[in-house]
Formats: structure tokens, sequence, C-alpha cells
């Protein structure tokens, strides 16, 4: 355990050619090492200003110049970090430092770790819980431009609702406008559109209201990853159920109906799930295992540990059997094996903090998955 009245100093150092930079950070006692600390902060004033002069004098050589600048700027992070980390400082204030320093690196892209390869270690994490020994080592990693995730799923949910409007629409760049006057429309296409509009509008309003949404941020390339998947897929589902010569279910109007109240039932399960899941005593790390209430929608908890999962599931096997289309049955197979996986990890977890609650439950497919 550390002391209280211990200061950390922060080091850096770089490898050319590589991502993954060494940050130490040095534990010295305020009591015992005063001279100590007072001795290193003249020396990187020393070397700062060294370092400044030669930067000055190097003239047109920019390869030299560019390595006298890391230099120079690795003695100001250290400078300006070296009295402010304290045992109660947390990574997020490491990053923060890391941003003030170098404006670069901003803290949703700023990665620690405590080994090369290693977990990234959380933003609540202070820095007294990770030091073992007088010397602490970090691994820093530039994590690339990353966006919160409130911009992912708001990205992902508006571009499926508002693409599938313009199929709907039947704009003349898609089809041809005399065989989309001349053929009527199926009751099917106006029902699905209404059943895919309520789908995502209640993912949009749920986002914003209901999901307690992470604070941290993802990389941007797993957005345009989930954008590319939902648009194109949401292109090409429109595009034959809205298209001129659409041909309706094989058992008509019995298919289409039943169908439709199914997947209301479950989007209507789905959301009282996710409002149950919201509430503070199931976020954070105190939270504790979902119980179901006086709520009929909930008492799928008896069964499976994921219900949510299980009614977006039940959603889109109902939207597959109303339009009996090929690219929602595509559609919905690729996002049961996602979420079955999603489901098993996270049943995983509940195993290993609510063993008592779990006896004879399912991941997501009651007695089965």
């Amino acid at each position: 355990m550390l002391k209280p009245e211990s200061r950390y100093v922060l080091w850096t150092r770089y490898t050319d050619g590589q991502q993954v930079h060494e940050t130490m950070f040095k534990i010295t006692s305020h009591q015992e090492n005063e001279k100590q600390n007072h001795n290193i902060t003249s020396n990187l004033l020393q070397w700062l200003s060294s370092k400044r002069q030669e930067i000055i004098c190097v003239g047109q050589d920019v390869k030299k110049r560019e390595t006298l600048c890391t230099s120079w700027w690795e003695c100001k992070l250290a400078q300006t970090l070296w009295k402010t980390v304290t045992q109660k400082s947390t990574i997020h204030d490491v990053k923060q430092k890391f941003h003030k320093a170098c404006p670069k690196w901003y803290p949703s892209r700023v990665g620690l770790q405590l080994e090369r390869g290693g977990p990234f270690l959380k933003d609540y994490i202070t820095i007294q819980s990770v030091a073992s020994s007088s010397i602490v080592t970090l691994y820093f990693t530039d994590l690339g431009q990353q966006v919160s995730w409130t911009t992912v799923f708001l990205a992902e949910y508006t571009g499926p609702l508002l693409i599938y409007l313009l199929f709907y629409l039947r704009i003349p760049y898609i089809y041809d406008m005399k065989e989309s006057s001349r053929r009527l429309r199926h009751p099917v296409v106006h029902l699905a559109c209404f059943c895919h509009c309520i789908h995502y509008i209640r993912y949009l309003l749920e986002t914003l209201f209901v999901h307690k949404v992470s604070t941290g941020h993802t990389p941007l390339k797993n957005l345009i990853k989930s954008c590319a998947f939902y648009w194109g897929f949401t292109s090409w589902i429109a595009y034959y159920i809205n298209h001129p010569w659409y041909t309706p279910p094989s058992f008509g109007n019995r298919q289409v109906i039943v169908s439709a109240i199914n997947f209301l039932i479950c989007e209507a399960g789905n959301h009282f799930i996710n409002v149950v899941l919201a509430h503070p005593n199931h976020t954070g790390n105190n939270a504790c295992f979902p119980s179901p209430n006086y709520n009929p929608f909930t008492w799928m908890f008896f069964l499976v540990s994921c219900p949510n999962y299980t009614y977006e599931i039940g959603s889109w096997i109902s939207f597959t059997v109303m339009t009996q289309t090929l690219p929602v049955g595509i559609f919905t197979l690729l996002m049961s094996i996602q979420m079955s996986l999603w489901a098993q990890k996270k049943h995983k977890i509940y195993l290993k903090k609510f063993s008592s609650y779990m006896h004879r439950k399912s991941a997501m497919i009651p007695f089965i998955l």
C-alpha cells in the first residue's frame, strides 16, 4: 500500500516507428526525498532549456529538429505532470494531463495498459490501486480517432429509418415510374413500412431517453462498419418490399396479421425489458441481477438472462414471415448469430456474479440456448 504522502513522476520513452510508448510513474516519499524531488525539477528545467536552445540552433536540419522537438516535448510533459499525479489520481486524470500537454491526444484517444497487449485500464481506476511497488509502468497506445457510443447508435438507427422511407415513396431514381403508377401496392407493403419505422423510432427514443449509454468511445472505423451493415441491409430489404413487382405472402392476410401482431408484442416486450435494465439497480459495478416485476413482458427473466435479445430476434422473425422476402431472412439470420454471441457472453458474466439467480436459465432462447 502506498504512503499517503507519496507523489508520482511521469516520464515517457518513445521507440521510432511504434505506436506504443512506455510511460513510467516513479513514486517517491514527499517527506524523505524532498531534496531528490527538487533535483528532478532542476534537471528537467535545465534539460528543457538546453533542448530549446538546440532546436533554435538546428536551423534547416528538419530531421534532427523533429527529433529534438520530440525530446523537448517529453521533457515538457514530465515537467507538467510530475507534481500533479497523486495516488488518488485516476486513469482519466492522467489522460486529461496528457491532453493538456499534447492536445493531439484527447482523453478518449489514449489507451493505458499495465502490460503490452493487456486490457486497457478503465478511467475510474486510481493510480494507487495499480501501484504494487515504487515503480508503476504503463503502456500508452494511440487508439486513433474516436466517436461516442451515442453518436454510433444515433447514426446506426437514423439511417435505416430514412432510407426505408425513400424506397417506400418510390422515388423515380429507384423504380420505373410507369410500373409504380400502374401497379397498386399490397396492404402488407404499408404495414411493413409502419412496423419498420416503429422499430427504429423506438431504438432512437430509447437511445436518447432510456438507455444508460456508456460515456466511453469507440474507434471511428466501428461507426463506419456498423452504418455500412445497417444501411446496406436496409437498402436491400426496402428495395424488394417496395418494388412494384413485389408479391404478397403465400398464405395471404392470415399470415400477415398473425406476424404483425407477434411483431408488435415483441417490440413492446423489448421496450419494457430495456426500461427494467436501465434502472439504477441494474447498472454500474454494484448492479444486481434484473428481476421480473408485475409487467407480464418482464416474466421472460424467469427463463432467460437476456430477454431483450429474445424479443429482438422475435421481432425480426415476425417481420420475415410477414414480408416473406429473402433479404429480411438473411438479415434476421445474421442478427440472430450476433445476438446469440452477445447473449452467451453476458450470460457467462451473470453466472460469475449471480450464480444463485441463474439456476436453469438459458442465455437467449428458453431451454435451448
